[in-house]
């Protein structure tokens, strides 16, 4: 089973209200002892043989091109990963950040997901977006240009203020932009971000569950016709281009996350790094272990989670493979919940698999929520 490497970049020009990741407004000084920081941490990891490495963030192509490359050199080296290897990394579609794409092909990555987020100009401001619509075609163009034959782009539904038309608008921007992978997500108020304080004094501002309900199953009808492939809940891709590293996630694999916040799952084990920038860096070069939380998932706990992530795919749950890895009888040891969950149409079980139906999709987590109970 393959090892991916998440590595998470914090850094960002600006920062969007509607975001709860491990972030922070770039500034050198900062980006650069955070690196090193990252070296620290990097060759102190097991002995692990990748073959994805992924860069979050934050805004990854904030960091400047000859550190960057510099970043993807080192790890490549430390976790083995070859030139056939996916490497991707995360991006804003903003014009200056976009300059360097065919340095980073050079460097060896192969997969450049842009965050977008909306082609509608009031939409883009009320999410506090910087880039206008033309950035994002101009964007995609520098990275096919580039040579990049992998080009995602993440869209948000359920924004304060979108509508079912401007919804659709948008989709049909992102097709005709012909990228090679989607991903669709509802926007999630989080506790602590200004929209947070915003929808405490406005909700009505905000998408009914209905809206949002219809926006997503508008989403899926205009992709699957475009010709991609609904893969998993929120992510959609052309033929041969879904994400390998992501895959391996939804497959109860096990994964590396190098810096602040970062989580990883090695040998059973969960382990989440603190969300404190100092805290991380002190630990970090200095050679101690890095603070946060861990959680050891064994027996069911550890089934459950691995049928949660497996439902989120189209393929679901394959009864082999977890009878092989798992030593159980899916069905058996589920019995009550999945017989529930197919009488109501949320669940379709054949003779190999479990699968979501596609009501089952819309209400995806409280489905995969009784499999973690």
């Amino acid at each position: 089973m393959s090892v991916g490497i998440y590595v998470h970049l914090p850094f960002c020009p600006y920062i969007c209200p509607y975001c709860d990741f491990a972030k922070w407004t770039y500034r050198s000084s900062s980006a650069e002892r955070y690196l090193d920081a990252l070296y620290a941490e990097a060759a102190a990891a097991p002995a692990l043989a990748a073959s994805t490495l992924y860069f979050g963030g934050g805004t990854p192509n904030t960091t400047p091109a000859p550190r960057l490359i510099e970043l993807v050199a080192r790890l490549r080296e430390r976790f083995g990963l070859g030139a056939g290897s996916e490497i991707s990394i995360e991006a804003n579609p903003e014009p200056e950040l976009c300059r360097e794409f065919a340095r980073y092909r050079d460097a060896g990555i192969t997969r450049i997901s842009f965050g977008v987020q909306s082609l509608i100009e009031e939409e883009l401001r009320v999410l506090g977006r910087r880039h206008r619509p033309p950035d994002v075609e101009s964007a995609v163009r520098s990275a096919r240009d580039a040579g990049f034959t992998d080009v995602s782009i993440d869209l948000m539904f359920a924004v304060p203020g979108q509508t079912l038309d401007s919804w659709e608008r948008s989709l049909e921007a992102v097709i005709a932009l012909a990228p090679d992978h989607v991903s669709t997500y509802g926007l999630t108020v989080e506790a602590g971000t200004p929209y947070a304080r915003w929808f405490a004094v406005e909700p009505a501002a905000f998408a009914s569950n209905e809206l949002e309900a219809e926006q997503y199953r508008t989403a899926i009808e205009r992709l699957q016709a475009a010709g991609f492939e609904h893969y998993e809940i929120s992510n959609f891709a052309r033929p041969g281009h879904r994400c390998l590293h992501n895959l391996n996630y939804w497959r109860n694999g096990e994964y590396l996350g190098l810096g602040v916040g970062a989580a990883s799952f090695l040998g059973g084990t969960r382990r989440v790094h603190t969300r404190n920038l100092e805290e991380y860096e002190r630990a970090a070069l200095s050679g101690e272990s890095i603070p946060g939380s861990s959680e050891r998932l064994v027996g069911e706990a550890r089934v459950g989670e691995a049928a949660m992530l497996a439902l989120r795919t189209d393929e679901g749950v394959d009864l082999r493979i977890f009878r092989e890895r798992y030593e159980i009888d899916f069905l058996s040891l589920y019995r009550r919940p999945i017989r529930e969950l197919q009488d109501a149409g949320m669940l379709e079980v054949t003779t190999t698999h479990v699968r979501l139906t596609h009501a089952g999709r819309f209400v995806a987590n409280d489905v995969c929520g009784e499999f973690i109970a």
